[in-house]
C-alpha cells in the first residue's frame, strides 16, 4: 500500500517503509494497476521503476517474489509479459489505498476516555516483541512504559485484542478503558508514548521535499506522483492520529496531508493518463506466463 534529505528525524520516515524495489513496485500498482484493473507490462514497470532510481535486476527479481507470494500473477501474450494483481493482491492495495488516501485530514472529536494494555513479550522472544510492537504501532497505540501501551482511540480495543490473541500473548495481557487519572498529566504521557518532536521534522521534511514541486508534463508527472504517494503511505506507521486536544496547536500534520491531498488530485489525471500510454491493453490473445520468463 504496498519507501534523500539526511535528518535523523526525517531519515526515520524513511526507514518507516523501505525504499526497495518490492516497496516501490507495491506503490506504483497501487497507484496504477489497482484503480483500473488493467494488468502492466514488465516493459513499462522496468521503465517506471527505471525513473525512480531501481535497476532492472532489482525490479524483476521484485516481481518473481510478489508473484511468488501471491500477490501478483503473470500473463503473456506473443513474446511479453503483463501482470495483474490477484485477489489477495487487490485486498491487500485496497486495504492500504483507504489508509493511504483518507490519512490525516479529518479527525474524529474525542471523549476523553483511554484505552490501555498491559502485555508482556520475554527478551529472549525478540521476533515475538517486534510484530507486536510493529501491528500495535500500526494501529496507533503507543508505548510511555515497556510492556504498556496506550491510545486515545477507545474502539481500537478490538484491534489490539485481535492482535494478542493471535500472537498468542492474549493469557497474560490485561486492558482498561477510562478518562486519566490524577497523577501526572496527558501531556507527558503523549510524551512518553510518542515522539512528537521527531514526527513533526518528519512532516516538515515531507513539505519541503513536495510543496514546491512543479513537474513537467509526462514521466515527470507520473514519477512525482509516485515518490509523492511512496512517500506518504508511510506516515500511517509514524502518525497514531492523535485528538487535537493533544497535539500542539496549529499541527503540522494537518498542513501535509493538505500538501498531499492537493498534489495528488493536481498531478492524479495527467499522471493516469500518462500511465496508459506507457502500458495499453494487449492487442494478442494472453495466456498464464511462467513469471522466470518475464
Amino acid at each position: 500500500m504496498p519507501r534523500e534529505p539526511v535528518q535523523p528525524s526525517y531519515s526515520r520516515r524513511h526507514q518507516a517503509g523501505s525504499g526497495s524495489a518490492r516497496s516501490l513496485l507495491l506503490t506504483v500498482l497501487g497507484e496504477y494497476v489497482l484503480p483500473d484493473g488493467e494488468p502492466a507490462w514488465t516493459s513499462t514497470l522496468l521503465h517506471v521503476l527505471g525513473g525512480l532510481g531501481v535497476e532492472e535486476k532489482s525490479t524483476r527479481q521484485a516481481l518473481a517474489r510478489m508473484a511468488a507470494d501471491g500477490w501478483i500473477v503473470a500473463e503473456r501474450s506473443g513474446r511479453r509479459v503483463r501482470w495483474s494483481l490477484t485477489r489477495p493482491g487487490r485486498v491487500l492495495l485496497t486495504e492500504g489505498a483507504e489508509r493511504i488516501y483518507s490519512f490525516g485530514r479529518d479527525r474524529d472529536s474525542w471523549d476523553g476516555r483511554w484505552v490501555v494494555l498491559v502485555v508482556t513479550v520475554p527478551e529472549s522472544r525478540r521476533e515475538l516483541r517486534h510484530q507486536l510492537r510493529t501491528r500495535l504501532t500500526w494501529a496507533g497505540f503507543g508505548s510511555p512504559a515497556p510492556g504498556v501501551w496506550v491510545s486515545p482511540h477507545t474502539s481500537r480495543e478490538d484491534e489490539a485484542k485481535q492482535v494478542v490473541t493471535e500472537l498468542g500473548l492474549d493469557v497474560g495481557a490485561l486492558s482498561f478503558n477510562g478518562p486519566y487519572g490524577g497523577i501526572g498529566s496527558e501531556r507527558t504521557l503523549v510524551e512518553q508514548a510518542w515522539h512528537l518532536d521527531e514526527l513533526a521534522a518528519d512532516y516538515e521534511g515531507f513539505i519541503q521535499e513536495f510543496a514546491g514541486l512543479r513537474p513537467e508534463p509526462g514521466d515527470a508527472t507520473l514519477l512525482a506522483q509516485i515518490r509523492l504517494v511512496h512517500e506518504w503511505r508511510r506516515f500511517p506507521m509514524l502518525d497514531p492520529q492523535l485528538p487535537l486536544d493533544l497535539l500542539p496547536p496549529g499541527w503540522i500534520g494537518v498542513r501535509a496531508a493538505n500538501v498531499f491531498a492537493d498534489l495528488h488530485h493536481a498531478w492524479h489525471e495527467p499522471a493516469q493518463r500518462h500511465w496508459r500510454t506507457l502500458s495499453p491493453p494487449a492487442t494478442e490473445p494472453v495466456s498464464h506466463a511462467d513469471a522466470q520468463s518475464a
